[in-house]
């Protein structure tokens, strides 16, 4: 070939691209989530931690963001299993009258946005810490009342 030849100026073709392995999942309902159970040692456990603090941690802004991120997921996931459990009582029931109010107000709190400030992780750990005390009564309600 001599030079400025058009095939020496082609270039080479991309690399294959491997198939997409990847499943997209419409669930509207979570119910692929209800049957996983939640992990809740590890998010106790820094609940714990978060609300004992007394403004002398000096964490970064980033790292407050990062678990009050945590939260907020776990917060989630928690008010998922309180308004699965509260659906299955009467509507006119109390148990579930006090679960529509704590989920309203987790729905309030959680649309806030995540600062990197102390308060806002523990804001967030109040509310996990609330929402487990409503899960665990609705867990325990009587078998009759559901």
């Amino acid at each position: 070939m001599t030079a400025g030849h058009p095939r020496e100026n082609t270039p080479a073709p991309p690399p294959a691209t491997p198939p997409n392995t990847h499943t997209v999942l419409y669930d509207p309902d979570a119910l692929i989530e209800a049957n996983l159970p939640l992990d809740r040692e590890p998010y106790k456990s820094l609940v714990k931690t978060v609300l004992a603090w007394t403004g002398t941690e000096t964490l970064t802004e980033r790292d407050y963001k990062q678990i009050a991120l945590q939260l907020t997921g776990h917060a989630r996931a928690i008010a998922s299993n309180v308004r699965r459990h509260a659906a299955q009582l009467p509507k006119d029931s109390g148990p579930r009258a006090l679960a529509d109010v704590v989920l309203h107000e987790a729905e309030s709190r959680l649309s806030t946005t995540i600062e990197g400030t102390m308060h806002c992780a523990q804001n967030r750990a109040h509310l996990v810490r609330t929402l487990y005390e409503r899960l665990n009564r609705l867990e325990a309600a009587p078998v009759s009342a559901v």
